[in-house]
C-alpha cells in the first residue's frame, strides 16, 4: 500500500499546460479547462509524477520528456524544449513535496 496521496491530474495539467505544452496547442491565456485536448499530455504527466516518486532523478524525468517530444512526437529539439522539459519536473516535483504535508 502506498503512502502517498492520490495525484490530482487537475494540478498536473496546470502544471504540464504552463510549463511544458510541447505542442503549443494552448493559445496564450488560454486555459486547458473544457478544451477538446485538455488530456493531450495526461500520460506523460502521470509517468513523470510516478516515476519520480519511485525515485527517478530530476534528469532522468527531464530525459524522459525530452524523449517523448523529440521522438515520440517527433517534433525535434527546439531552443526552448530542454527548459520547458526541466521547468515541468521541477514544478512536477514541488507538487508532490507539498502534497506529502
Amino acid at each position: 500500500m502506498s503512502d502517498h496521496p492520490p495525484l490530482k491530474l487537475s494540478d498536473l495539467r496546470n502544471i504540464g499546460w504552463a510549463e511544458w505544452d510541447p505542442i503549443g496547442l494552448l493559445a496564450k491565456g488560454e486555459r486547458w479547462e473544457r478544451q477538446p485536448f485538455a488530456d493531450e499530455y495526461d500520460n506523460y504527466l502521470l509517468r513523470v509524477a510516478s516515476e519520480l516518486r519511485r525515485g527517478w532523478s530530476v534528469a532522468q524525468a527531464v530525459d524522459f520528456l525530452m524523449r517523448v517530444e523529440t521522438e515520440r512526437m517527433g517534433l525535434g529539439v527546439k531552443p526552448t524544449s530542454h527548459a520547458r522539459a526541466e521547468a515541468t519536473v521541477i514544478a512536477i516535483e514541488a507538487y508532490l513535496n507539498s502534497s506529502r504535508g
